[in-house]
């Protein structure tokens, strides 16, 4: 019976340890994140000495471009934080005022809000921008009346899917009271 114990507690130790097979993925969001970074400074620095002639609708449409790229950012970050603490280990080092106050306390069903909140809030900016392209005869005429009904049906389908996601969130919630 003993030998049966150590072969299950082995075989369990090495399933706990797997998790840190979760790490080099984190790590490849941060290169992501970095990626995101360098992608936002170029846009920043493509437009910045255009500002002075720039419509005022082409500046709406850089300013959501570049929210699209921090909302994108952002998730990143949500993600990686959240997984690694929730599925590989603590982090072990005190952040002081600079931790954010949501680190440590999302757990799995609040990331999935956050991330289908994000991706919401993303598709409804990129959908936002086709909006205002319409205006541009030559982005609407290249961007015809199909690609928008799709962009609309999938902004909705995400926007449905979100909601239905916090209705089962909810009612397991109820169902634990």
């Amino acid at each position: 019976m003993t030998d049966k114990n150590s072969v299950e507690t082995t075989f369990e130790k090495g399933l706990f340890a797997s998790r840190w097979l979760m790490a080099p993925m984190y790590l490849g969001l941060a290169v992501t994140l970095a990626m995101l970074t360098v992608i936002f400074v170029k846009e920043l620095v493509y437009y910045l000495p255009q500002v002075l002639e720039l419509s005022a609708e082409k500046m709406i449409l850089v300013a959501l471009t570049l929210i699209d790229l921090t909302l994108a950012a952002n998730l990143l970050l949500i993600v990686m934080f959240s997984g690694y603490e929730s599925f590989v280990s603590k982090f072990d080092f005190d952040a002081g005022a600079d931790k954010p106050g949501w680190m440590g306390k999302v757990d799995f069903g609040g990331l999935k809000m956050k991330l289908i909140a994000s991706i919401v809030a993303i598709s409804g900016i990129h959908l936002l921008k086709r909006f205002m392209e319409i205006s541009d005869l030559d982005k609407a005429t290249t961007f015809g009346e199909t690609e928008m009904f799709w962009l609309v049906v999938i902004h909705l389908t995400f926007v449905v899917s979100g909601v239905l996601m916090a209705l089962m969130d909810w009612l397991q919630a109820r169902s634990y009271k």
